[in-house]
């Protein structure tokens, strides 16, 4: 048999694999803490100057990066770079994770990801001082962005094909929540060493969960270990409490399901079709990141209670994907148009900001908006994941899938920055989004919709230019019925 039918007989979604993707969901709700850790314990108090001493002073009970290493005036700017570093480190994670978990496995390239992350974690909570502090936040955005890859994968090898996008949702809404529980961590721990500490300490938790999962039985099936494979699929239906002990897969050899033999980066860039979706959707997932993560992290700095900031800020992406899921499975909607039109609400969203006079007691505040901002961002974000694996073939989507991160993470390094752009005018940072969002938008409806047509598997059926759009695709399945 097929993996797809050995799958139907252990159990889609049985209740081992249930078990083993909460595991990995729980991962996200450390990552999450991770990723916002610098709104925190980087928070910039109320600073008072002594002028015969010209010393700074901060209220007894504010306690972060920026009393302890006096990062004030010229120094401000460090905070910011922490930030970045952090988001570099994602980047170079993606890059190398990803490779290297298709070439030893997932199982153990996760492990010792997350291993190393926690160590990190605890390195920037003790760091003696801000050299470390900041390399240790490099080191750890390294490994979160590299379990982070291999960890919604293995969400996805470990059940049915019918459940991918099911998983894949729940990954985004649990990063989500994750958010918000920070929010809540930060409230209740104020010390930001404490707070850094606390936070990291989840993660030795779902080390130890991890610890039981077993390796992808689609990763071993690729790599020609068909009888590994069988092992943990069989493991897998008595789990579930099947009987599976006549399971046996179709053997292949290893490499079959490769990059189709010269597919690969350069392929992105040589074949016209997809150099120009890649240059398209590189735009477009740049500037996601930059929406998702400068409004994200701008909630420290927004009026009000930071913490409530932050979980609000979290909880608002909760009814994005049900929305998104909603609108991009309609014929008058689709991939291409919901995209589009939701990154064009966020930088709308973004731009109303600058009409509205900041009232901490009004519904329609600066606040509010840049809630519903993060709300229609969140659910462009989603899509794009969707429609970037369906608008590739399947002998080059992990390359493409793989450049549009690599892409996401530039936004996500300069988001850091963009809070910090209030100091020259309250304004600007929601320019900087509106720009992006409405840019991003308009230039998105160039690509094709991938709604209700087949997934292209070669290069060969892109066709060789591309005439009028960037964009033409293949027949309506619905069409096609009809000829």
């Amino acid at each position: 048999m097929d993996l797809e039918e050995a799958f139907r007989t252990v159990g889609e979604f049985g209740p081992y694999q249930k078990r083993a993707v909460a595991v990995l969901l729980l991962v996200q709700v450390y990552m999450a803490c991770q990723s916002m850790l610098i709104v925190l314990i980087g928070a910039a108090p109320e600073e008072r100057v002594e002028e015969v001493l010209q010393v700074a002073e901060f209220p007894e009970e504010n306690d972060s990066i920026v009393t302890e290493w006096l990062l004030v005036k010229h120094q401000a700017y460090k905070v910011s770079l922490a930030g970045s570093l952090f988001f570099a480190g994602l980047l170079v994670g993606n890059v190398v994770f990803g490779p290297l978990s298709d070439r030893i496995g997932r199982r153990p390239v996760y492990l010792t990801g997350l291993f190393m992350e926690v160590l990190f974690g605890y390195v920037t909570a003790f760091a003696p001082s801000y050299e470390v502090f900041a390399v240790s936040r490099l080191l750890v955005g390294v490994m979160n962005g590299g379990i982070g890859l291999v960890c919604f994968v293995l969400t996805q090898e470990y059940v049915g094909k019918s459940y991918w996008a099911m998983t894949g949702t729940l990954t985004s809404m649990t990063f989500a929540v994750g958010i918000a529980l920070f929010g809540a961590l930060g409230y209740l721990i104020r010390p930001w060493r404490s707070l850094a500490t606390a936070a990291n300490s989840s993660g030795v938790l779902f080390l130890l969960l991890s610890v039981t999962l077993p390796e992808s039985p689609r990763w071993l099936y690729s790599q020609g270990r068909t009888q590994r494979a069988e092992e943990v699929l069989r493991y897998m239906a008595l789990r579930n409490g099947h009987a599976a002990a006549d399971l046996q897969l179709r053997h292949v050899r290893p490499g079959n399901h490769g990059n189709g033999g010269g597919a690969g980066v350069l392929q992105l860039v040589l074949h016209p079709v997809l150099r120009l979706r890649t240059a398209v959707l590189m735009y477009v997932w740049y500037a996601c990141s930059l929406l998702y993560y400068g409004l994200t992290l701008g909630a420290g700095v927004a009026s009000g209670s930071p913490y409530r900031n932050i979980a609000m800020y979290g909880l608002v992406e909760l009814p994005a994907y049900p929305l998104c899921m909603y609108f991009i499975n309609k014929h008058w909607a689709g991939r291409r148009k919901s995209m589009a039109v939701f990154l064009c609400l966020a930088g709308a969203a973004c731009l109303c900001t600058m009409f509205i006079p900041e009232d901490r007691g009004s519904v329609l505040s600066v606040t509010s908006l840049s809630l519903l901002g993060k709300l229609m961002v969140s659910a462009a974000f989603n899509i794009a994941y969707v429609y970037t694996s369906e608008l590739y073939p399947t002998v080059i989507r992990n390359a493409g899938l793989g450049v549009c991160s690599m892409s996401c993470r530039v936004g996500g390094i300069l988001a850091p920055f963009v809070p910090s752009m209030r100091s020259l005018h309250s304004s600007l940072p929601f320019m900087v989004f509106f720009l992006s969002g409405v840019s991003a938008g308009c230039v998105g409806l160039l690509l094709p919709e991938t709604l209700l047509r087949p997934a292209a598997e070669t290069l060969e059926e892109l066709g060789g230019s591309a005439h009028g759009r960037v964009l033409e695709s293949k027949p309506l399945l619905y069409q096609d019925h009809h000829k």
